[in-house]
């Protein structure tokens, strides 16, 4: 089991910064892929910042928040972080947390955090 527990969401006024953290725990051999979802009330899940591990060889951001987010990790930590600024009101959504990997005895595995709520006030 592949556990992913998410902290840092809040509210924040337009133009703050926050910063999301999500930390992986288990039986984990290897992590390929760390990133963000969010999701919005009555809106699709969508991707807003994906990294490759272990080394951040390469990352993938929205159109959206490129240029105001920043993806980092630590891989001795399994963890991925979130950097969030000038952040807008449009960001306001449930940020979720997904790693892609394989556990010790090789199994696949995709799975997603509970989920951290960013509200952006205007």
């Amino acid at each position: 089991q592949v556990q992913l527990v998410e902290s840092g969401g809040g509210l924040v006024q337009a133009g703050g910064s926050l910063r999301l953290s999500c930390a992986a725990s288990g039986s984990i051999f290897r992590i390929t892929t760390m990133g963000w979802f969010r999701q919005a009330p009555g809106k699709q899940r969508e991707l807003v910042a994906a990294a490759v591990f272990p080394g951040l060889q390469s990352t993938d951001y929205a159109d959206s928040v490129k240029g105001r987010f920043t993806i980092s990790r630590d891989n001795a930590k399994n963890t991925v972080y979130l950097q969030m600024n000038s952040l807008k009101p449009e960001d306001t959504a449930t940020y979720y947390c997904n790693a892609v990997g394989q556990d010790y005895v090789r199994r696949p595995f995709d799975t997603w955090g509970q989920g951290t709520p960013v509200t952006v006030s205007s």
